[in-house]
């Protein structure tokens, strides 16, 4: 569990500069408005954990709040921000590219705002990726498309290099959206910038569809994600219920967590079983996949699997492959899953109707929809805030309902999973009805 040292946002330096915000607030209660940097967020949110800790109240864990204040680090008159993307696409990304441009220019008065292209690859002259100026004009409308105008790319790049790029640039806050390993590699060129003492400041908004990020409580885009795949499983449904014998199986994301396949099946309660990557399961044995899928389907005549990608693993064995990011290559599970079933109906003498859904990268490339799009947007603005205000290497994010800062180091530390024994999954188990143990 952290501590609250864990907790500690690093900063450039003292804040100096009376925030341009003071205007837009006038006449308002600015002491409602800007964040009180006295103030914390509790990392605890019940009693029995705050007595577990057994400390005074000025130790318990607590997050520095998320949020404009009335004194900023940064001279908006001078100050160059850039912006990259990073890792794999997500619904959402034009849209915090739109509000973080907007953000500065309008807000702030910050009129340099530099896309780098294509990643961290942008920022490596040797590729010839020239960046991008972003303006009010460019970003109006970005957000009603999928992708993002920036372009992106996965793997490292050499944080020597990237910081001459900013210094060369004259960047005075770099801000990046990505994931685990864009937030990793975020850290890096933090490291970089301390070594050289030099008064940049990085700050990550958190990018997974997955939802893999810990602290956070819910990364952008993933809200979009889980919808449209739950609308798989719908098609899944329809198709299953209406066949003999019918077996509806979807395959959506989750690498290493299983969120999308959990929110997915509890937004329709369509499906009959759900196979994460925390929870193992067996295809042989009394509870195993294939003996209730047959009890399943006698019953009711038809039934649904949703499989989150990275599930099953020990069934597919090692690839021994690695993606651009450092990443193992998952095995097939779909496959395997597939052939299972249907080698098991044809041995049993039953007919099948398997019907195979895989939203995948249809779910990446889409638009945000209007929750995340709001999301996206105060998130950015929560970014915006921070770079200003001259804190770095730490992450924005809306933990139980309060924007919050947190240091990467932290998030980069694990990922954030389904818990076997928590209530997610027991709502999963209540839904599907399926057996509590599939081994």
């Amino acid at each position: 569990m952290p501590t609250l040292d864990d907790l500690q946002v690093s900063t450039l330096g003292p804040c100096t500069y009376e925030s341009p915000l003071s205007s837009y607030v006038a006449g308002r209660k600015t002491n409602e408005y800007y964040v009180s940097e006295g103030d914390r967020v509790l990392y605890d949110d019940t009693i029995s954990l705050l007595e577990q800790r057994n400390e005074p109240i000025e130790r318990w864990p607590s997050f520095e709040p998320g949020g404009p204040r009335p004194a900023i680090f940064h001279d908006p008159a001078t100050t160059h921000v850039g912006v990259v993307t990073c890792g794999g696409l997500c619904p959402g990304l034009n849209d915090v590219i739109r509000a973080v441009t907007l953000e500065l220019y309008t807000h702030y008065g910050v009129t340099r705002v530099t896309g780098f292209r294509n990643g961290y690859a942008g920022l490596v002259p040797e590729l010839g990726l020239e960046p991008i100026d972003l303006t009010p004009q460019l970003v109006g409308s970005i957000n009603e498309r999928g992708g993002t105008i920036l372009g992106t790319s996965r793997g490292a790049q050499d944080p020597a290099v990237i910081v001459d790029r900013l210094v060369e640039l004259g960047i005075d806050a770099l801000l990046v959206i990505g994931g685990d390993g864009s937030m990793h590699g975020a850290h890096r060129i933090v490291e970089e910038i301390t070594r050289r003492d030099l008064p940049i400041g990085v700050v990550g908004i958190p990018k997974t569809i997955d939802n893999d990020i810990p602290h956070i409580g819910q990364s952008f885009g993933f809200a979009t994600a889980f919808g449209e795949a739950s609308r798989a499983i719908s098609a899944a449904h329809i198709e299953a219920e209406s066949a003999y014998n019918g077996v509806g199986l979807v395959r959506v994301m989750g690498r290493h967590a299983g969120f999308i396949a959990c929110y997915a099946a509890l937004a329709n309660h369509d499906a009959d079983f759900v196979l994460i990557p925390e929870v193992p399961f067996s295809l042989e044995g009394e509870n195993g996949l294939l003996r209730s899928l047959e009890r399943r389907v006698r019953d009711y005549g038809s039934a649904v699997i949703v499989l989150a990608e990275g599930a099953g693993q020990d069934l597919t064995g090692a690839t021994g492959r690695s993606d651009a990011s450092g990443n193992s290559e998952l095995g097939d599970i779909a496959t395997v899953v597939r052939e299972a079933i249907e080698n098991d109906f044809r041995d049993r003498g039953e007919p099948l109707t398997l019907k195979f859904l895989d939203p995948g990268y249809g779910i990446r490339a889409i638009p945000a929809d209007p929750s995340d799009s709001v999301y996206c947007a105060r998130l950015a603005q929560v970014a915006v805030h921070a770079a200003m205000a001259g804190r770095t290497d730490m992450v924005v994010g809306r933990r139980r309902h309060r924007f919050v800062h947190v240091p990467i180091p932290l998030v980069i530390e694990r990922r954030h999973s389904v818990s076997p024994d928590g209530d997610l999954w027991l709502s999963v188990l209540e839904s599907t009805s399926q057996p509590v143990d599939m081994r």
